[in-house]
């Protein structure tokens, strides 16, 4: 048994046997170019019929993604060949790393290197100069894009689907999440692995105390607090009880256009008037007429109560529920993205909390690595999607119904997102962009004696 390294790029070891070459033809390895080397005739004629057809050099190019030949001519005592260095390479990766996970002594890396910001904000600076100033666009000047309003209403309404849906899955999918720390585990039975760091945890030498998980540990509640006026003054540390703190997704779609009776906000109808670099005004709205309150573009869906929510009747309805709420998930996750684009969204480096709006919050509430130093504030920097939508990786089961997962093996199992692996578990296909941390490819031995063996 063999099992596929992770690496992103493939180099096949053929020999003469497996790509049934011709006998005027000769393969050789190079060993600089981490690929084979192989001579052909100088006559084209015999080179075109050895290799028509579904050859070896086809049945590379149907498998790999990339397929190159450079050429070069050298000159044999005997017999003129033609070699070429064949190299194959995959765009996709086979199992990838599981995304790395930070301690809590470790601060966040950057979105952008700072070395990478302070180019871009010299060649903006070159750019602008000797150039008029160009009028600030949305969301900028205070207005609202009005393009990404439909988008906004599709998060919003995707997010409550998936919730409802995960609801309903819990009662046919045995989830378990530890009573001490954050892991969770999708399947009938938990797994062995001595990973829990919660307190106590070298009391009980690493073992997980499973219990029935949530929605709330499936899905984690970041919240963020809501801005009334986005482009307001920042909240100060005394305003840090008196604001109300919602879901951080529900306010970016809040911020990017969807309007909530509950959760009212400041719709500017005219851009502000910079009088300043921080310091501007509201324009005069007095002229335009009242605004008329307008019924949503899109329905927007309620959360259901636990109360309503029925397990599937038969496996025909929980595969169709299952491929629903991974739609779901993928459509609040690009749809969070691409707002995240044009809003921006805030987190700390040091902690979990994350503002949306263009500069973070002063409320002096982080308590995470030296926050004594810091006086409790934030450090704020530029947020990636798995801020807002933490994905927490569980590991993955190859077989709900066959053998458990074993200590020694842990090697050769995979990770996929809580959300994918409760519906790959009822019935959903694998989307193709977790296909590689799943290590879907990689067999998995049946004993740690078999698992020796392996090269």
């Amino acid at each position: 048994m063999e099992v596929a390294p992770p690496l992103n790029s493939v180099h096949c070891r053929l020999s003469e046997r497996s790509l049934h070459l011709p006998s005027h033809v000769l393969i050789s390895s190079s060993s600089k170019s981490r690929g084979f080397r192989i001579s052909f005739p100088t006559n084209t004629d015999s080179l075109k019929s050895s290799f028509s057809g579904a050859g070896a050099l086809g049945s590379l190019k149907h498998y790999c993604q990339r397929f190159s030949i450079p050429s070069t001519s050298s000159l044999s005592s005997d017999r003129s060949y033609q070699q070429y260095v064949v190299t194959v390479r995959n765009d996709h990766p086979q199992n990838a790393d599981f995304p790395r996970t930070y301690s809590r002594k470790e601060k966040k890396p950057f979105k952008v290197p700072i070395v990478e910001m302070r180019r871009a904000a010299r060649e903006r600076l070159k750019k602008r100069k000797d150039q008029p100033r160009k009028p600030v666009s949305p969301p900028k000047n205070g207005l609202v894009v009005k393009s990404l309003i439909p988008l906004a209403y599709n998060v919003f309404n995707a997010r409550i689907t998936l919730i409802n849906n995960l609801k309903t899955l819990l009662k046919v999918v045995p989830v378990h999440a530890c009573g001490w720390c954050g892991e969770i585990h999708v399947g009938p039975v938990v797994h062995p692995f001595k990973s829990c760091k919660g307190p106590n945890s070298s009391m009980r030498k690493g073992h997980h105390e499973w219990t029935n998980a949530t929605i709330e540990d499936i899905l984690p509640l970041v919240e963020a607090y809501h801005l009334f006026d986005r482009l307001g003054k920042r909240i100060s540390h005394d305003e840090r009880f008196s604001i109300p703190r919602i879901p951080a997704v529900v306010e970016l779609c809040i911020q990017a256009g969807v309007e909530i009776p509950d959760l009212p906000t400041k719709r500017r109808r005219k851009p502000i008037i910079r009088i300043g670099k921080k310091e501007f005004v509201d324009a005069d709205e007095s002229e335009l007429p009242d605004p008329i309150p307008e019924a949503p573009i899109i329905p927007m869906l309620t959360e259901l109560p636990d109360s309503q929510t029925l397990a599937p009747s038969d496996d025909e309805e929980k595969l169709l529920l299952a491929e629903e709420t991974l739609q779901a998930w993928e459509k609040m996750r690009h749809g969070s993205k691409k707002l995240m684009r044009v809003y921006p969204v805030r987190v700390c480096g040091y902690c979990p909390e994350v503002h949306v709006g263009p500069t973070g919050h002063k409320a002096q509430n982080c308590g995470e690595h030296k926050h004594q130093q810091r006086n409790g504030q934030h450090g704020w920097q530029s947020a990636v999607l798995d801020d807002l939508i933490p994905p927490r990786y569980v590991w993955h089961v190859p077989n709900a119904d066959g053998r458990p997962l074993q200590r020694e093996l842990i090697s050769f199992y995979g990770k996929a997102p809580v959300v994918v692996e409760i519906c790959v578990q009822a019935g959903a296909n694998v989307p193709e962009q977790y296909k590689p941390t799943m290590r879907l490819d990689v067999g998995i031995p049946l004993d740690v004696r078999e698992a020796e063996m392996v090269v």
